[in-house]
């Protein structure tokens, strides 16, 4: 009889899962949720969240418009796991892998970097870098310093040839406004070289143009944004178009989109 009750003890243990099973939003206090229609939508919609003291997550806020990747949107390298694109049920990869130059945003679940900008400060609990004339991020995939944000008056101008991103556009585009505030999303983290680089959330220079791979916004949306985040809530960035979210949204204890749809909220 107890050799019995073992069994379906942990016969009862298997079908419930793992105990304490962690998830790409363990320990995340705040949510930046992003979600594309399909992987080749250029824009999509983004809500912000927050966890209560149960720890359900509660929208906040209304939904913005945000505009992305020009040819959509891609698996990127962060929080999630490496076979996070795989259909168990299908055996097929639910979309693209990100690659350098591809046009997409990367999609997953990503920890928050620095905010940064023109400004010497700003309004946000996030670390906070201003921008110089020589500020540059490297997309060059040879480069010691790829996917890294570097100043050439320290690396030397000879160390960032080649990049396409120099951190003041307004210096160096005839005023482009788009770095004017904006934090990094820490997609592949070890800069593995060609899996892409410079990956932000900034302001969009007209409304809804597409990004060569970044989340863009208008200014207004940015502030409220970077006002409410926190460094010390651990907030992390997710980008899933609505059928992956669905897929994955109770393995990785995502919040539920039509809570956030059905929210009349301010921004702040």
């Amino acid at each position: 009889m107890k050799l019995l009750l073992r069994c379906v003890v942990v016969a009862a243990g298997l079908l419930a899962g793992p105990v304490g099973a962690s998830t790409p939003l363990q320990g995340a206090g705040q949510l930046v949720v992003v979600t594309p229609a399909t992987w080749d939508s250029p824009q999509g919609r983004l809500q912000a969240f927050e966890r209560t003291d149960g720890g359900d997550w509660q929208p906040h806020g209304k939904p913005i418009d945000v505009a992305l990747g020009r040819n959509g949107s891609a698996w990127g390298i962060g929080l999630h796991p490496a076979d996070a694109g795989g259909d168990s049920r299908a055996g097929a990869v639910v979309g693209p892998r990100k690659r350098e130059g591809d046009g997409r945003s990367p999609a997953g679940v990503f920890a928050l970097g620095t905010a940064f900008g023109y400004a010497a400060q700003a309004d946000t609990r996030l670390p906070w870098q201003p921008m110089r004339e020589s500020s540059y991020c490297m997309d060059v995939p040879d480069s010691p310093y790829y996917n890294r944000i570097v100043d050439a008056e320290t690396v030397g101008a000879e160390a960032v040839e080649g990049s396409t991103e120099p951190m003041r556009l307004d210096l160096h585009n005839q005023g482009d406004v788009r770095y004017q505030q904006g934090f990094v999303i820490q997609h592949n983290p070890r800069n593995l070289a060609g899996q892409g680089s410079c990956i932000f959330a900034h302001l969009w220079r007209r409304p809804g143009e597409a990004t060569a791979g970044c989340t863009a916004m208008t200014a207004a949306d940015m502030q409220n944004l970077l006002g409410w985040l926190d460094a010390d809530r651990n907030p992390l960035f997710v980008l899933l178009p609505r059928a992956d979210h669905a897929r994955l949204q109770a393995d990785w204890q995502l919040p539920a989109l039509d809570s956030a749809a059905a929210t009349d909220g301010s921004a702040r």
